[in-house]
């Protein structure tokens, strides 16, 4: 889908400073290399197996289906090595920067989340690691910054902006414009320059390999619909891919509605017409959040993994050739799916995930007696101070 230049229709490409453009083409040329070369992809696959616990499992909802009217099932991203999908990419990227030479990896982080699994994979390949993380996000994600520090991560805070995960990718892309000799940058989303959008999408396909296989052999046929939540979008496009040729399959990314769309205090880059449309931030051209003067606008969203102000290229493609449709929920609707999975089926998921699982709630006149499929992309630990003040468990 995507073209040898990066771009998937008029989105993607590559734009950045030109001390970086040599550093992209190295990464491009290495991925293309690997991503055929049968010893690298049985070391991929192994740590996926051996390493990160895959596959995950699919899990059918018989409580919340009987509530709901309709089969639902969820492809267990939470149960991956460090609780989220992020690992799959991590290893996938840190493998790949071992064969192109590198010692030292740094990432961004909102979540944390990605962090984590950037950590935890320099740990297991013996690289030096650094994370950028937001000042808000680092306030609202402690967990997870003390996993990092303790898997042996230097976390590095940033102030500037909105502090959070916009202004962390600008950070360390700075970092790598000034280390790329001996530094890999790795991306945490199906965003920036090419070849990252394509090459996360690659090593998140395996997401979509096994929950097409396991569906078939559970319910004897394709959902009716897939939905999972996006931010940048890398677990979406993970499971989407598999199913993109089936037209009967729906396919349903779910935004961060934050505190509504009429607020200006949300994370819906296609849900907002006034402020969402095609721009250019942190190497690609894709959908932006932006204000009347083509500033990037700040965003706000419960969770720290959506809260970012542009979407991967690759969904607005899927968007722009109709195969992928973009709904949002709100703060609330995510804390409504948030507090329904964990009383109806013992499973906590993460304030991302729980935006998906809001989606179905509310729209679920919509999924009466189909089979329906969430992602769930990553476990709630992390969001349980949130949680707490939010929902007000600690009275």
């Amino acid at each position: 889908m995507v073209t040898s230049k990066g771009y998937f229709g008029p989105f993607g490409g590559i734009f950045v400073p030109e001390t970086l453009v040599p550093a992209c083409r190295e990464l491009a040329i290495a991925f293309q290399r690997c991503r055929k070369d049968k010893k690298f992809l049985s070391e991929f696959h192994s740590l996926l197996c051996e390493f990160a616990g895959r596959p995950t499992a699919l899990t059918f909802c018989q409580n919340l289906s009987k509530k709901l009217g309709c089969k639902l099932f969820l492809k267990r991203e939470d149960l991956a090595h460090t609780g989220a999908h992020k690992i799959n990419n991590a290893l996938g990227q840190a493998l790949l920067a071992k064969h192109m030479g590198k010692t030292r990896l740094i990432a961004e982080t909102g979540a944390g989340q990605h962090g984590v699994a950037t950590a935890t994979a320099s740990a297991k390949l013996g690289m030096k690691c650094d994370i950028f993380m937001g000042t808000v996000d680092i306030e609202r994600q402690k967990p997870n910054v003390v996993r990092m520090k303790l898997l042996g991560a230097n976390v590095i805070p940033v102030s500037s902006g909105s502090k959070t995960l916009k202004d962390a990718i600008n950070d360390a892309l700075r970092d790598w414009t000034a280390s790329v000799e001996t530094t890999h940058y790795l991306l945490g989303s199906v965003l920036g320059p090419h070849p990252y959008p394509g090459m996360v999408a690659f090593f998140q396909s395996v997401i979509g390999r096994e929950a097409r296989k396991q569906i078939l052999k559970e319910a004897g046929q394709l959902p009716d619909a897939i939905i999972a939540c996006v931010g940048g979008g890398s677990n979406a496009i993970g499971i989407f891919n598999a199913f993109l040729k089936d037209a009967s399959v729906a396919l349903i990314g779910v935004e961060a509605g934050g505190k509504g769309i009429s607020t200006h205090h949300h994370a819906a880059r296609f849900a907002d017409p006034a402020a969402g449309r095609p721009g250019i931030i942190h190497g690609t051209k894709t959908f932006v959040l932006q204000d009347k003067d083509g500033q990037i606008a700040n965003t706000h969203s419960i969770s720290a993994g959506l809260d970012y102000s542009a979407v991967g290229p690759e969904h607005s493609f899927l968007r722009q050739l109709k195969r992928a449709q973009y709904g949002f929920a709100t703060d609330g609707e995510a804390l409504e799916g948030f507090q329904a999975l964990s009383k109806e089926e013992g499973i906590i998921p993460a304030l991302e995930s729980a935006h998906a699982v809001g989606y179905l709630l509310k729209h679920k006149s919509n999924f009466k007696n189909k089979l329906v499929l969430i992602n769930l992309s990553g476990r709630g630990d992390k969001d349980l101070d949130t949680a707490v003040k939010e929902i007000g468990l600690d009275n």
